[in-house]
């Protein structure tokens, strides 16, 4: 199966499906894993079809003792060594959009008067 050319609700149901068979493997019941996880019956029932919250698919997950698999499904990222020269140090904590074309601006900042800021 190649993930990348599938849909956000087909990956879901996708994910739903290994959901169900990694209990199925446990030999845990729908009821006994919402008892283990911590959740309803209707919460494991939604993660069996992929239609789940984030946070019960981790309890589902833990629950099941594939916390482990989370690395390999996102691994940590690493901020690149550029990005951490250009911050100084600092944290980065939002993305930034790039500007098309800064020639509209630098026409517009020389029209104003020096003695007017900028910002």
């Amino acid at each position: 199966m190649n993930i990348d050319q599938l849909t956000a609700h087909a990956i879901a149901a996708e994910l739903g499906d290994r959901i169900k068979t990694a209990r199925l493997n446990a030999n845990l019941t729908q009821k006994a894993l919402a008892n283990k996880a911590g959740l309803s019956l209707k919460a494991v029932t939604n993660g069996e079809k992929g239609k789940s919250t984030l946070e019960s698919m981790i309890a589902i997950l833990i629950a099941l003792g594939l916390t482990e698999q989370l690395n390999s499904f996102i691994p940590k990222q690493e901020v690149s060594p550029v990005q951490l020269i250009e911050l100084q140090g600092k944290e980065r904590k939002r993305a930034t959009t790039i500007r098309k074309s800064t020639s509209k601006i630098n026409t517009e900042s020389s029209s104003r008067s020096k003695d007017i800021p900028t910002w």
